[in-house]
């Protein structure tokens, strides 16, 4: 009985407890900052952007820097220098060789000064991308090259002028690394080649431009005045760059993120030592110095033993080393071999027409094909075995509008490489690794196609006698660049050459993974305790 009358009470007991407080909700809502990691998945486009206003702003600035290249060239601009006859009338020198009383050595010198600053910075802000925000870097690049230009209007000498020519070229290495991957990037999946075709169409456009402007100013106020108008033109460009919320490449990791992930390496607990921290914090000089090294020689590595990469290059090389000869000995040819009138214009109209024609019908081709790699290594060896032949008869024949013809016809098909071959440089490597690929491939094409191609073609020249014989020899190296992209068809892979071929997990992603891992750990601590 009495334990009867204990397990009855029990289960009174049980069934007047009060049951457990059920949870209140919070008033107010989490904040997603707090449980979401510092690297958030917002949307890393500023309110500013569209990719058509990129391509745009880039097509516009690219197209300055042309106007610049073809401005200096111009008779308005580069000028003359005088002349006393031997019967004691003397002609005024005009232009930048007039006034400063410059040899043909001199002034030849100043047209490719550019290039000196181009090839030495090209790599250095292709490596900084990876530690520096990309688009501000184009900022800081197109700052220098405003600056420049107007220190060209402003200059007393000869050697005034070249340093900031020299100058001109650090400021558009930034800008000739850095956009084409930006494009690539953001363009359509579709129209991505097109949108690199109207890209590089802005280089014989800016050039021809620039001709006309540079005579025009040069002639009628002075050659100073086109310097600081090209000038003017860029700064607002400069301004934008560092006044709008930066865009970011992909594969490179947005600069607030390495700065979070800064004291997440170097407050762990392990570290108690406060001199220890703080030395783990701020990496002296020297360090950072040598770890940029380290990652450039990484990168240049990478990029040396990419077969692809070097295919394209080798035969981007070939491609400029014939277009270089062209542009400097052509219409000195062509009026040597024809007797044209005005061989500038002839050669000057062909290039113009068939540049901006051919680039956007190689990059719409490739497009239509299907965009791959081994697509764009058929397309450039077919392009321009093609064009190698049209321009080879064209300095075979006799008749000046036979030559007019063949010869606008080859440049028509060798342009059509424009967008593939800088495509191929993007595409067959990993997104981190463009702007540097495209650095090496600008600094190659130069050092070791137009820039010695003339000076060559000159020595050939001096032996032959014959410009015929000269220009058929130039022509022929055509057939070797196409014969290298030959190669690059079979060195490509077939199947792993489209958009998603070569892209890596973004330095974003593979931070993004071990903070979630840790904050999972860490919010349940409180529960295992």
């Amino acid at each position: 009985m009495a334990e009867s009358q204990q397990r009855e009470k029990q289960q009174e007991q049980h069934h007047h407890q009060p049951p457990p407080p059920t949870p209140t909700p919070p008033s107010d809502p989490p904040n997603p900052d707090m449980s979401e990691s510092p690297i958030s998945d917002s949307p890393r486009y500023p309110s500013w952007f569209t990719p058509k206003r990129l391509l745009v702003m880039f097509c516009v600035i690219n197209l300055i820097n042309y106007v610049d290249r073809g401005a200096i060239a111009s008779n308005g601009v580069n000028g003359s220098i005088g002349i006393c006859e031997p019967s004691g009338i003397c002609t005024a020198g005009t232009g930048i060789q007039g006034d400063f009383k410059l040899s043909n050595f001199e002034d030849g010198s100043l047209s490719s000064a550019f290039m000196v600053g181009l090839l030495v910075a090209s790599p250095i802000f292709a490596s900084l991308a990876k530690s520096h925000n990309p688009f501000r870097l184009i900022g800081v690049g197109l700052s220098i090259w405003t600056f420049a230009t107007a220190g060209c209007g402003g200059s007393i000498n000869f050697w005034t002028i070249a340093i900031c020519r020299m100058l001109v070229g650090v400021g558009e290495a930034s800008f000739i690394s850095l956009a084409a991957p930006f494009i690539d990037d953001h363009a359509p999946a579709t129209q991505k080649t097109a949108w690199l075709a109207m890209f590089y169409m802005c280089i014989p456009t800016g050039i021809a431009v620039g001709y006309v402007y540079g005579g025009f100013v040069g002639s009628s106020f002075s050659w100073r005045y086109a310097f600081w108008g090209e000038a003017l033109s860029m700064l607002p460009f400069c301004v934008l760059a560092f006044v709008m919320k930066p865009l970011e490449l992909k594969g490179l990791a947005p600069a607030d993120t390495r700065k979070t992930l800064e004291p997440i390496e170097t407050t762990s607990p392990l570290i108690e030592d406060s001199d220890v921290t703080e030395k783990a914090s701020w990496p002296s000089p020297a360090t950072n110095s040598l770890s940029q090294l380290s990652r450039f020689s990484r990168d240049m590595k990478a990029l040396l033993l990419d077969k692809v990469y070097v295919a394209n290059v080798l035969g981007y090389v070939s491609y400029n080393f014939v277009i270089g000869a062209y542009s400097y000995w052509g219409p000195k040819a062509g009026y040597d071999i024809y007797h044209m009138n005005k061989p500038d214009m002839w050669f000057g109209g062909i290039t113009i027409v068939c540049g901006i024609l051919g680039t956007l019908a190689g990059g719409l081709i490739l497009d239509a094909v299907t965009a791959t790699i081994y697509n764009a290594f058929k397309l450039l060896s077919v392009a321009t075995f093609l064009g190698a032949i049209f321009c080879f008869s064209a300095f075979c024949v006799r008749n000046l509008y036979g030559f007019v013809v063949l010869f606008a016809l080859g440049e028509l098909l060798v342009f059509a490489t424009q967008a593939p071959v800088n495509y191929v440089s993007l595409r067959c490597v990993t997104p981190s690794l463009r702007p540097l690929a495209m650095a090496v491939s600008t600094v190659s094409i130069h050092i070791f196609g137009d820039v010695p191609s003339s000076p060559l073609a000159g020595i050939l020249q001096d032996h032959a006698k014959n410009w015929r014989i000269t220009t058929l020899a130039v022509t022929s190296v055509l057939f070797l660049a196409s014969g290298i992209w030959f190669i690059g068809i079979f060195v490509s892979n077939k199947g792993s050459s489209d958009e998603d071929g070569k892209e890596e997990v973004s330095t974003v992603e593979t931070v993004r993974k071990p903070l979630e891992g840790n904050r999972t750990e860490g919010a349940k601590d409180p529960v295992e305790a």
